[in-house]
């Protein structure tokens, strides 16, 4: 339930919107095409609008008001302060097309991103997202070798996760604790991941103070890291195998994961897997960040090996002369890879980033759930206002844009993509899930685990200060906060229910596409209105003593 203050309304004439009105929450229309022998089917390919703007009159007409309108009044709106007039549905939910692009050269399934933040997106949420049409961005809150095994680690498989299997050297004495609660260990040359297998030790046969290659398994049958989920379950099947290494085509065969019955029967309990995101080269999309620090020169260097496909520059407020440098210089060095600048939220950051040669823009400035620096710093602006004033300009460009923040809802995401963003990038909305970052804990009853902001101090001290510009003063003033969030499960299942609910939204738009969407948004098909406080509490769960929400 959201409360807003003020209880005004707007005027639905053609006039000038009243002052009044001003601090008052949006809504989105569609204005629906009737003529007098009732609903037309419309071509949304591209969008035509059959009620063009009128100077003046009432009527079906009048209902809302075009973006560009609302927009204009110094006001800054929020997700939460608009809502989504109906438009004509001639078509299925299931036939919305959520296809996307991340940036200019890389296209996603699904319009989800999930974002650089080190209790977010590691290798388990990276080949996840890529496995339901999304894409996650590795966090750079690590030493840049680090960063890049993440990355590699996420992009050697085609498998929709990362099983964390241990991996030992022939010479470890491994204690129980060594073997993580999993059944199997993997045992390599050196160790790790990425370095030739040599056997499969079972926890079961662990013998205390003898070396693990005293009781290990030698190399059973493997299966290729190149198959996709169904085709290395089909292998364990064909095989009757209880489980199988996953190993590179390539090189010498290097181990990349271990892939086990329960993991099928775990997965295939998820709703189906849709398209993944692939790049051109097959491999899962993956995205990388860096800073703007010299040093993250070296780690760009690193990441573009790796094969990251798309390079963000992370920053709270990218308008920078450190950005736009390191942008010159990436572009100079890597122009083969796509490079998403931000954060901004006014036309004037974008014209600078897009300037300097970025192919994405990242929208948002204090609006994530753990974010401070709205409070802190004076400095931001509502997501609503900021998706809709950069997507305004970027699109001119053909630059998409990621609306970044303030996602805790599907209809959120909706919002953010019906007011022109291409992708959405979601932080506590992903953080607590299985493929998150961390061990659950609980906490009052509650399944949690920890999430939080790359301003908060904690994360500061990890190296995160540099985002903020922050890493050179002696003194150190957190712009966010250290939470937890409740467990959500994996993101295999709950991504595909939110994308859903995002379709039934789109359906109700009269959008077929993201980008039917956008043309509506341009054409002022797309109408808006201010809702009251009264709107907004009517608008969600009320009247009850007590209530089960169950998003699906």
């Amino acid at each position: 339930m959201i409360h807003a203050s003020g209880g005004r309304h707007v005027l639905h004439d053609r006039s000038p919107i009243n002052e009044r009105a001003l601090s008052l929450p949006v809504a989105i229309a569609i204005r629906p095409p009737l003529t007098s022998a009732g609903p037309i089917h419309l071509n949304r390919e591209p969008c035509k609008n059959p009620n063009p703007p009128m100077a003046g009159g009432s009527g079906l007409a009048d209902d809302g008001f075009p973006a560009a309108r609302l927009f204009s009044q110094g006001v800054s709106y929020t997700y939460d302060d608009v809502i989504v007039l109906p438009g004509y549905i001639h078509f299925p939910a299931d036939a919305v097309d959520l296809s996307t692009r991340l940036s200019r050269r890389v296209p996603l399934a699904a319009p989800c991103v999930a974002s650089p933040m080190d209790t977010v997106s590691e290798a388990p949420m990276a080949a996840a997202m890529a496995s339901v049409g999304g894409a996650a961005v590795v966090h750079s809150n690590a030493d840049p070798a680090t960063q890049a095994s993440i990355l590699r680690a996420a992009k050697a498989r085609r498998v929709p996760f990362v099983s964390g299997t241990p991996f030992l050297a022939p010479s470890s004495v491994p204690s129980a604790a060594d073997f993580a609660g999993c059944t199997y260990a993997l045992v390599t040359e050196r160790g790790d991941a990425l370095s030739r297998l040599l056997g499969v030790a079972a926890a079961a046969d662990r013998k205390p103070g003898v070396p693990v290659s005293e009781y290990m398994t030698p190399v059973p049958r493997t299966a290729s890291a190149a198959f996709d989920f169904e085709q290395a379950a089909a292998f364990l099947a064909d095989e009757g195998l209880d489980f199988a290494p996953l190993v590179s085509d390539e090189g010498a065969g290097e181990v990349v994961d271990l892939i086990t019955a329960q993991d099928v029967e775990r997965i295939r309990s998820y709703p189906k897997l849709g398209k993944p995101s692939l790049g051109a080269d097959g491999r899962f999309v993956v995205a990388a960040a860096i800073g703007t620090r010299e040093e993250d020169k070296r780690r760009l260097e690193l990441l573009v090996k790796e094969g990251a496909n798309a390079i963000v520059i992370d920053s709270s407020q990218g308008n920078s002369v450190y950005q736009l440098d390191m942008i010159k210089y990436a572009k100079r060095m890597y122009p083969e890879v796509d490079l998403i600048g931000g954060n901004v939220v006014t036309i004037a950051q974008a014209q600078n980033l897009i300037g300097a040669g970025v192919d994405g823009l990242r929208v948002g400035m204090g609006s994530g759930s753990i974010c401070t620096t709205q409070e802190v710093c004076a400095v931001g602006r509502g997501q609503a206002t900021a998706v809709y004033k950069v997507t305004s300009y970027a699109k001119d460009h053909d630059v998409p844009v990621i609306a970044d923040g303030g996602i805790s809802n599907s209809g959120h995401i909706v919002k953010a993509l019906t007011l022109g963003a291409s992708t959405v990038m979601m932080g506590s909305f992903l953080a607590g899930s299985l493929e998150a970052p961390g061990v659950y804990e609980y906490k009052d009853g509650h399944r949690v685990k920890k999430y939080r902001g790359m301003g908060s101090l904690e994360a500061m001290t990890k190296g995160s200060d540099a985002r903020y510009l922050g890493d050179t003063l002696k003194l150190k003033v957190a712009q966010g906060v250290v939470g937890s969030v409740a467990d959500k499960g994996s993101v295999l299942r709950f991504i595909p229910y939110t994308m859903q609910a995002v379709k039934q939204g789109f359906q109700d738009l009269g959008a077929s596409s993201l980008r039917s969407a956008h043309d509506l948004l341009q054409s002022e098909s797309l109408r808006l209105e201010v809702r009251t406080g009264a709107a907004q509490v009517e608008g969600g769960i009320h009247g009850l003593v007590s209530y089960e929400k169950k998003a699906f």
